[in-house]
């Protein structure tokens, strides 16, 4: 199934299936998601989901059940 991910505050969209690595789809759509130990601990990948979730997009795949999902990136002037 194939997921419409929409990344603010960019506004850049890219089509993307489910399970897919939300840094992958990310990386296909030029978006910059900081990262640093690529296993969750760090917290550098931090975003916010449009229902205000927030997930580390390093150990999240893009989930099934939307047609669309819009991400928020941080700006963490740390990363």
């Amino acid at each position: 199934m194939t997921i419409s991910i929409r990344f603010l505050p960019d506004d850049v969209t890219v089509n993307a299936e489910v399970g897919e690595s939300l840094l992958d789809v990310a990386d296909r759509a030029g978006v910059l998601i900081p990262t640093g130990c690529l296993m969750g601990s760090c917290h550098a990948c931090t975003v916010e989901l449009d229902d205000g979730e927030v997930i580390r997009a390093c150990i999240t795949p893009v989930p099934p059940g939307k047609e669309v999902l819009t991400i928020n990136l941080f700006s963490d002037p740390t990363w």
